[in-house]
């Protein structure tokens, strides 16, 4: 499982198959580093059906493919991570998506950022979540029993990022 160097640049953007360990990554962006005054990290799960999810058959979901556009997802998000860098003070951020076939309980997205304050790392991560739902060119297949569907867009994912461009975090 590869792990954000400790030295060097701070923002990383990984897509990868494998799973991510969320404290190793953390301490790796924050090794060392007496200036972070905070870490905020967002850890996406795949999750079964909550009881208004399930499809309209009653089949439970078995697991997602998310798949994804090489080069041009990372490309996307490295573009969302200097955004946010513009926005806040970050000291640091990692974002990690992964591909592939993936089961409930199973790790999807990790987001940490790091900055002098809370307030700033907390936005930094509410926003870069919003944009990668958005923004980030992967798509999710559903497996259930009897079907597979591809997950359309939802609208609250779409106006949970419409906010920061509105001026209004």
């Amino acid at each position: 499982m590869p792990v954000a160097a400790p030295s060097g640049d701070r923002f990383t953007v990984r897509i990868q198959a494998e799973d991510f360990d969320t404290a190793a990554e953390i301490a790796a962006l924050s090794a060392g580093r007496v200036d972070i005054g905070a870490v905020v990290t967002f850890s996406g799960l795949c999750r079964a059906d909550d009881a208004g999810d399930s499809a309209p058959d009653g089949s439970r979901l078995v697991a997602l493919t998310l798949e994804h556009y090489p080069g041009m997802a990372e490309e996307e998000i490295r573009r969302l991570v200097d955004e946010a860098r513009t926005r806040w003070p970050l000291l640091g951020a990692t974002v990690i998506h992964r591909h592939g076939r993936i089961v409930p309980g199973e790790n999807i997205v990790l987001v940490v950022t790091a900055s002098p304050h809370r307030g700033a790392a907390f936005e930094a991560a509410a926003f870069l979540m919003d944009w990668l739902k958005t923004r980030a060119p992967f798509w999710k297949l559903e497996e259930r029993a009897e079907a597979r569907n591809w997950v359309a867009a939802k609208e609250a994912d779409d106006a949970a990022a419409e906010r920061w461009t509105a001026g209004t975090p």
